[in-house]
């Protein structure tokens, strides 16, 4: 057994063996691709809102997120 860290486990969604669950709280943050990402209603739907590398902004799906892979922000 090497000195790494432990390990944290990751919740399991049911998409995929050990990937972790997005948030679901209302103005959750993740990081994904070098920008932050917040979770909002907007027109009765929840979506990930951000930008891209220029300043437009970028609304994506769980689905989305989950495909270009996200980090929970650190603290």
């Amino acid at each position: 057994m090497r000195g790494d860290a432990a390990q944290v486990p990751e919740a399991d969604d049911g998409d995929a063996p050990g990937e972790r669950q997005l948030p679901t709280a209302p103005c959750s943050v993740v990081w994904s691709e070098g920008h932050p990402f917040v979770l909002e209603g907007l027109g009765g739907r929840w979506c990930w809102a951000g930008v891209d590398d220029k300043g437009r902004p970028r609304f994506l799906s769980d689905a989305d997120l989950r495909r270009r892979g996200w980090t929970p922000p650190t603290r």
